[in-house]
């Protein structure tokens, strides 16, 4: 389907005028289309990961080799999305304030340009959506229908470390409130 922007209202869900390749931490979640249950089960108040899952975690971990800017923080595969943080510019310190893209951009003028938090998680998403389109050729996994994953994905800023670990612990402990999920799906 065409996309008509008078019909369809398509609006941005980052946030305006911020550079997605300054240095700090995301937490971002990541989801399938139509929230297809293609990674696994909660049992026991425990992922069990199918193949597909183990497949996606293995692309995640691999992730940080094609980009040497990049580190990668507590994750997690759930049945239908997964959730994880990702460090741009290690080292760095947590963001702390909003600067305008352009004034970031001239800081770095002349020098190769940092990897956005759009082209970690693309690299991923493509990466990911080839190796399971394999398996469902070559090793029976369950199609999906269109895409693996939703167009777009959910991230979040964090600003300090306390709110660094309040996330690593929602990670940590999402199995446990998989029914209360609002990626939920039976």
């Amino acid at each position: 389907m065409k996309y008509i922007p008078d019909i369809h209202h398509r609006r941005s869900i980052r946030l305006k005028d911020y550079d997605y390749s300054q240095a700090g931490a995301y937490f971002v979640t990541i989801c399938t289309e139509n929230r297809e249950c293609l990674f696994g089960i909660i049992e026991d108040a425990q992922m069990k990961m199918s193949d597909a899952g183990n497949m996606v975690q293995s692309v995640w971990h691999e992730v940080p080799g094609r980009f040497s800017e990049i580190h990668i923080d507590e994750f997690i595969i759930m049945p239908n999305h997964i959730h994880g943080i990702i460090i741009l510019n290690v080292g760095a310190p947590l963001v702390g304030a909003l600067f305008p893209a352009s004034d970031n951009a001239k800081a770095r003028a002349g020098t190769r340009p940092a990897p956005t938090l759009g082209d970690v998680v693309g690299t991923f998403k493509s990466i990911s959506t080839h190796e399971y389109t394999d398996g469902v050729r070559q090793k029976n996994w369950p199609p999906f229908n269109g895409k693996l994953w939703q167009r777009n994905y959910y991230e979040h800023i964090i600003r300090s470390e306390s709110e660094l670990h309040k996330i690593r612990e929602y990670i940590v402990n999402n199995p446990l409130n998989w029914e209360a999920d609002e990626n939920y799906k039976k």
